[in-house]
């Protein structure tokens, strides 16, 4: 821990970002927090039984077994951004562990801030035992002060076993200088559920991801869910895969998109390699600005009795809606801004009520600012 660094150090305007991104600075609605400043471990800890919020050394010093667990689905030598974390010798971030029968109804929060023109990187290792429930909210931001540039370097590693569950929602709010590399994947055994949730609403030079999900247990679940805007001069990469190996695995990929003058590629892709799973996939995106929205949609099925579809769609904001909703008594910007709540709006099954409280948040913020 660095006693040296705290939450009063940070300004009014700052302390908003963190509030932004889903930070609950009161811990009122949260039952476990981590706060890494920088590379600096604010705290860490957890009041709910049977859970663990570890720094990810102390939970290698406190556990052997933590070694099954590191660089198991994320390898080191995917690509240049896994060698540099991997390389690190002070190793940040990390561990979450749901014992087994575990849960946890109140999240916890994650929070990840980069108050200096530096590379952040931190490598996370999240896993739920059999039977338990683990909730997270992860809030990642910068500070209004960071000048000239910075990036964030985040390997994730989840681990969902038989008949547990983890729902995991990422709110972005860096800045236009702001580069940020998420690696991350999972493994889901037996009856297992993967929720994994990501929004960005605010700007960002750059964001590269492609999270997969791994279904080797007979009926588990994955589902992908993603609501970003890409504002002018921001290039976001994203999207999320999912190899359906065990009988009766299902995934869903869902993506709305939002460009004003950004460029968006939003990727999926399915893999049904066993005879009855089923997998849809789904991106749709609004172009408010110039800018560019590319959907690569991608399904592979390699036996009979895999069901696997997509749809993919494009466009622009109808006349005729934004025409109707004026004669309702709305004003333009008034009928614009509903139509694209609407369209943002995306209900997550499965997902508690204080996350998805917390996504309706990041859209309202984005609505008060135009989108």
């Amino acid at each position: 821990m660095s006693p040296n660094v705290n939450l009063s150090e940070l300004s009014a305007a700052d302390k908003d970002r963190l509030v932004q991104s889903g930070i609950d600075l009161t811990m009122t609605n949260r039952c476990g927090s981590y706060l890494q400043m920088d590379q600096d471990i604010v705290h860490s800890e957890c009041t709910s039984e049977g859970i663990e919020v570890l720094p990810y050394k102390k939970a290698f010093e406190k556990y052997s077994w933590m070694k099954e667990y590191e660089w198991k689905v994320v390898a080191e030598d995917k690509d240049e951004i896994t060698k540099y974390v991997a390389a690190q010798k002070d190793p940040k971030g990390y561990v979450i562990i749901a014992h087994k029968g575990s849960s946890n109804i109140v999240p916890i929060q994650a929070c990840l801030y980069l108050g200096r023109e530096q590379i952040q990187h931190v490598h996370n290792i999240i896993i739920a035992e059999e039977g338990a429930e683990l909730h997270i909210i992860s809030g990642c931001t910068s500070g209004t002060h960071v000048g000239k540039g910075g990036a964030h370097y985040g390997v994730s590693e989840f681990y969902v076993k038989k008949n547990a569950k983890i729902s995991f929602t990422m709110i972005h709010n860096w800045s236009e200088n702001i580069e940020v590399f998420p690696r991350s994947a999972s493994v889901v055994e037996e009856n297992g559920v993967f929720l994994s949730n990501y929004v960005c609403m605010q700007p960002v030079k750059m964001v590269q991801m492609y999270p997969t999900a791994t279904l080797k247990g007979d009926n588990s679940v994955a589902r992908f869910s993603s609501i970003v805007i890409a504002t002018a001069e921001s290039h976001m990469d994203l999207g999320s895969r999912a190899i359906l190996e065990g009988k009766g695995a299902s995934a869903e990929l869902i993506t709305r998109a939002i460009t004003k003058g950004g460029t968006i590629i939003s990727r999926g892709h399915i893999n049904g390699k066993t005879a009855g799973t089923r997998g849809h996939l789904e991106c749709k995106g609004l172009i408010l600005q110039d800018g560019r929205i590319y959907a690569i949609p991608e399904i592979e099925g390699s036996v009979v009795g895999t069901e696997l579809s997509h749809e993919a769609a494009v466009g622009k904001l109808a006349k005729d809606e934004i025409e109707y909703l004026m004669s309702r008594g709305l004003d333009e910007d008034e009928a614009t801004a509903t139509i694209i709540r609407g369209f943002l709006d995306v209900k997550i099954n499965g997902l508690p009520d204080a996350l998805q409280h917390q996504i309706d948040a990041s859209i309202d913020v984005a609505e008060r600012s135009g989108f």
